[in-house]
C-alpha cells in the first residue's frame, strides 16, 4: 500500500456530508479497499495503484481481463512525473489539457510505484489528472496514484451517474463518493508517446486539438493491450446494438440524434445535434434503453468529425466490432 500521507484540512465551506465521505474514501484507499469516485468523464472504481492486492480486487470486481492496463489518476503534473518519463511532447499536452480528460501512455520511471499488475506487465503507464473537484481533493489528500477504471462490470456501459455506479459495483466498494452526473460522459482520450505519437482511444480531447499541440498523430497500432478500453467488444448492453439506423424496427429501442420522426421507445442523444450533449448522454441512454428489454438498440448515424469520432468508437465497441 501507499506510505504515510498527511491529510489536508477540510476546505472552507465544504458540506460536512461531503467531508465525511471524503474521509471515508481516503481511509478505504489507505486500507487497500475500493472506492467509487466521480470524474468529469465517468465514475471510476478506484484503488491504490501501488498495492497489487487492491488492484487485483478491481479486476475481480469488474471481471476485467488482466492484460488490459489501468489508468493511474494523480492530483497534478508533479506527481505524474514521479511515475513516468515525460518528454517535451508529454509536458506540452499535460499543460494544455490537465486537469482534464486526456490520458498519456508513457515509459515508466525507474522508481515508479505503479505496480506491475496495474500496468498489465508493460513497461509503460497510463496516467492522467482528472478535473472533477471531488476526485482532485481525494487524490491530493491520498498523495499517490489511484487506478480508477470505469465503475461498471467489464464490457458493460460505463456509469455516468452515482446511482448507476453503485448499481454496477457498489457491493464491492468500501466507500463511494457522489459527485453528481459526469459532465463529459465518455472515457478520456488516450495518447501514446512511446515513439511516434498515437491516438489509442478517441475522447473529448479531439485529434485536431492534440495535433495542434504536438503535430500529426500516427495511426494506432492494432494492439488492445496498450490502452484501456480497447477490447473489440466493450461498453455493451444486454441487447444487441445496431448502428447507423434511420428508423428502428418493431420492438427496438432507438437512440436518435437530431430531429427525428421515430416514435415509441425513443431516446434522443441530442435533439439539436450537439455532439458534446450526445457524448454526455451516451452511456446513460444505452443503459436506459437496455432496461426496457428491447429486441435490439438501434442507433442513428452520428457524424464522425470531432467528438463524433469518440462517440462512434464507443458505439462500435458496444456493437461488438471496431469500424
Amino acid at each position: 500500500m501507499a506510505g504515510d500521507r498527511s491529510d489536508s484540512r477540510r476546505g472552507e465551506g465544504e458540506h460536512p456530508a461531503h467531508g465525511d465521505a471524503l474521509d471515508a474514501a481516503l481511509a478505504a484507499l489507505r486500507a487497500g479497499g475500493l472506492v467509487i469516485l466521480p470524474t468529469e468523464t465517468v465514475y471510476g472504481l478506484g484503488a491504490d495503484a501501488s498495492d497489487p492486492a487492491a488492484v487485483a480486487a478491481i479486476y475481480e470486481a469488474k471481471g476485467r481481463p488482466r492484460f488490459n492496463p489501468l489508468i493511474s489518476h494523480v492530483a497534478d503534473l508533479a506527481t505524474a512525473e514521479r511515475l513516468a518519463v515525460f518528454d517535451d511532447r508529454a509536458r506540452k499536452l499535460a499543460r494544455a489539457f490537465w486537469p482534464g480528460p486526456l490520458t498519456l501512455v508513457l515509459p515508466i520511471a525507474s522508481d515508479t510505484v505503479v505496480c506491475d499488475l496495474a500496468r498489465a506487465g508493460l513497461e509503460t503507464v497510463a496516467i492522467r489528472v482528472p478535473a472533477h473537484p471531488m476526485a482532485r481533493e481525494l487524490l491530493a489528500r491520498f498523495g499517490g496514484p489511484v487506478v480508477a477504471p470505469s465503475a461498471n462490470r467489464s464490457g458493460r456501459p460505463s456509469p455516468t451517474t452515482f446511482a448507476d455506479a453503485v448499481d454496477e459495483t457498489g457491493a464491492k466498494a468500501a466507500a463511494a463518493l457522489d459527485g453528481g452526473p459526469c459532465v463529459v460522459g465518455l472515457e478520456s482520450t488516450v495518447v501514446a508517446l512511446l515513439d511516434a505519437p498515437r491516438l489509442l482511444r478517441p475522447g473529448s480531447v479531439t485529434r485536431d486539438q492534440i495535433e495542434a499541440i504536438i503535430g500529426p498523430l500516427a495511426e494506432a497500432e492494432d494492439d488492445a493491450k496498450r490502452s484501456p478500453g480497447r477490447l473489440a467488444r466493450h461498453y455493451s448492453p444486454e441487447a444487441p446494438v445496431r448502428l447507423n439506423v434511420d428508423a428502428p424496427a418493431p420492438g427496438e429501442a432507438y437512440l436518435a440524434f437530431g430531429p427525428t420522426r421515430a416514435s415509441g421507445n425513443v431516446l434522443n442523444l441530442s435533439v439539436s445535434g450537439d455532439l458534446r450533449e450526445a457524448a454526455a448522454n451516451l452511456f446513460a441512454f444505452l443503459r436506459a434503453a437496455d432496461r426496457t428489454q428491447p429486441t435490439a438498440i438501434a442507433v442513428a448515424p452520428i457524424p464522425a468529425e470531432g467528438l463524433g469520432e469518440a462517440i462512434n468508437d464507443r458505439l462500435s465497441r458496444a456493437a461488438g466490432y471496431v469500424g
